[in-house]
């Protein structure tokens, strides 16, 4: 295999192991002996990218199919690119060190919107034309996955296709359709992409869907280019989690990645249903692993890699039915081997002293609770169900336990907020700061709270996807009031995100189409890594913006109408609209809606071809 860039190049750049390959672990073909070559890219640093367990799943699925040669490309940081551009060296694949134009598909994970300025300009210095439109016959597929297609539309031009939902099983399928019909001789981009389309759930080929507009400049609808291709493009997912692949191996790097730990994914799914999140509702509906299998797959991860921390993963760990009995299988040999198990999603209603204990048998260290908002009624406005007293409990338990520090996540400018929410969120620090002095046995250091605040931004197929975000101004004001509300302030820790980011998000969260023409001037003005504040600048986004005609109010800052046409209404996620609009009325009602583990809500999610068997398991009483 070849090396991946000239030792001269990387002689000049930091971290020049972000570049070089050759990681144990790494998978590598015969190229004489395979019929697909797919190159998955992350749009973001090695040291993110390396840490993902999507790309560590899809890159064992993919290269399971002995026909299939997947390997993986990171953004080149900013030294690389400008070193790669001055030299006139393309982007390259880490395990062969072949350009990507040699591929057959360029795969892009879209994880977040900020991110969408390192697409563009991985395809930039690949050499690949930007928009699909301008593609030949010998250029690769360009494909994306990830939770941003669930409204691809602002990068629709950009992509041939991408796959909504899970891909364990759809990639594989589309790859296997490419080699039949490369095979068959029936190949051709148009005819490809038309049969991708046609025959395989969950794709979704935005060259074969017009969008028509309004004289307002909302859409109006939509416009199939075949009569035989889905109306609406259903998302897909794997129905049993013990069946499917897991990497018993991963690639091992040669720098400190961001999560050097083994991940373990749980399950899949959240039973909670916070009015805000993305994810709670795309990812229904439940699905668990078995702790048999997590146990297995946990120490064949530990044998192959010897990592010294295991993460349990998912949206809500305390949420996962069978946790005592996972942790007990997994603590019999963890505990031997010194190994911490790590809960990153812990919610403060399910928090127990058992749970605690188990969690600090190797190691303490701080914890983190997410209250969203300050008071009662703003939490059951965005369907928390979490109180005052569920944080103090689980704190309590946290200062008995010997710890000092508890970091909380809070949002502002969600919908129905006002002043006193805001200074909610200093009081409910403020308690619990007073709860550990009053909490028996707490440690002699003084407890630090850190409060930790981002800016709400809605997104597409979350009952709160029609509402405004606040305008930067008033934002920043909120944020300066909560400054001023904090007394202790060596005991508080305050810390928020950049409001400007956030409205640019917004932006790009609820965009449509039209949007490409500003990320491909972006492009142009050499935008990249714009979700590093060292990188992000406002003032050009507006910029662009101004120059094409984009107004960033009409996406981020205006309140859509119930009956209005959504850029993302081409996709079915499984929850329906219906559903998400109940929920929006309840929020200005106050009134929650309880855990679907409990409980159906009717969402729509365990709907599959008619079948009603998905519902999740329900608690016994």
């Amino acid at each position: 295999m070849g090396k991946t860039y000239s030792t001269g190049l990387l002689r000049h750049v930091t971290k020049p192991g972000r570049y070089a390959g050759g990681e144990a672990g790494q998978i590598l073909k015969d190229k004489e002996k395979i019929k697909a070559r797919f190159a998955f890219c992350f749009p973001d640093s090695y040291e993110i990218g390396m840490s993902n367990l999507g790309v560590r799943i899809l890159y064992g699925v993919l290269n399971e199919q002995k026909d299939i040669w997947c390997e993986r490309v990171y953004t080149p940081w900013m030294d690389m690119q400008d070193a790669m551009r001055e030299h006139g060296e393309p982007l390259c694949a880490m395990e062969s060190g072949d350009p990507l134009k040699v591929f057959d598909f360029v795969g892009f994970t879209l994880q977040y919107e900020m991110c969408y300025t390192n697409v563009t300009s991985m395809l930039d210095l690949a050499g690949i034309p930007l928009f699909s439109k301008d593609r030949g016959e010998d250029c690769p597929l360009v494909i994306g996955g990830g939770p941003c297609t669930y409204n691809p539309e602002p990068v629709a031009d950009f992509f041939d296709l991408f796959n909504i939902g899970e891909g364990e099983e759809m990639l594989p399928e589309i790859v296997s359709l490419y080699i039949r019909m490369k095979e068959e001789g029936t190949y051709s981009r148009k005819a490809f992409l038309h049969e991708a389309q046609r025959t395989i759930e969950g794709v979704y080929v935005p060259s074969l869907y017009d969008v028509l507009y309004g004289e307002d400049g909302k859409i109006r609808g939509f416009q199939k280019a075949y009569p035989d291709i889905p109306d609406q493009i259903r998302k897909r997912i794997v129905k049993d989690l013990d069946t499917m692949f897991f990497p018993t191996s991963v690639v091992l790097p040669y720098i400190e990645t961001v999560q050097d730990r083994i991940m373990l994914e749980v399950y899949r799914g959240c039973p909670r249903g916070c009015r805000f999140c993305q994810a709670g509702m795309v990812y229904r509906p439940i699905r668990e692993k078995s702790p048999e299998t997590l146990d297995r797959q946990a120490r064949c991860l530990y044998e192959n890699t010897g990592y010294e921390e295991i993460s349990l993963t998912s949206l809500s760990i305390s949420d996962y039915t069978q946790l005592e009995e996972l942790t007990e299988k997994l603590l019999e040999w963890t505990d031997k081997y010194r190994i911490n198990l790590s809960l990153p999603s812990l919610r403060a209603d399910s928090f127990s002293k058992e749970l605690m204990d188990r969690i600090s048998s190797v190691r303490t260290s701080s914890l983190t609770f997410a209250p969203e908002a300050g008071t009662q009624r703003l939490r059951d406005v965005i369907n928390k169900n979490v109180t005052v007293d569920d944080i103090l409990k689980a704190s309590g338990i946290a200062f008995e336990a010997g710890k000092n520090t508890v970091k909380l996540y809070f949002m502002n400018g969600l919908p129905t907020e006002t002043d006193d929410d805001i200074r909610g969120i200093a009081q409910l620090a403020e308690t619990v700061v007073d709860h550990y002095y009053r909490t028996p046995g707490h440690a002699k250091r003084p407890p630090t709270v850190t409060i930790s605040v981002a800016c709400f931004v809605p997104k597409p197929f979350t009952p709160f996807q029609w509402e405004p975000q606040d305008s930067i101004e008033e934002l920043r004001r909120k944020q300066q009031l909560l400054m001023e509300c904090i007394k202790s302030n060596k005991k508080i820790r305050y810390q928020y995100h950049d409001a400007r980011v956030s409205r640019i998000e917004g932006v790009l969260a609820r965009g449509d189409r039209r949007l490409s023409a500003a990320l491909a001037l972006a492009l142009k003005e050499g935008f990249r890594f714009d979700a590093w504040d060292e990188c992000f600048d406002y003032d050009k986004w507006l910029s662009v913006f101004d120059r094409t005609g984009i107004d960033p109010d009409f996406y981020a800052n205006r309140v859509y109408g119930e009956d209005e046409v959504l850029a993302w209404d081409l996709i079915d996620p499984g929850v329906r609209k219906e559903f998400l609009l109940r929920e929006k009325k309840k929020a200005y009602r106050a009134e929650t809606t309880g855990n679907c583990m409990e409980t159906c809500s009717g969402c729509g999610a365990n709907r599959m071809e008619g079948d009603l068997t998905w519902c999740p398991k329900i608690k016994k009483s």
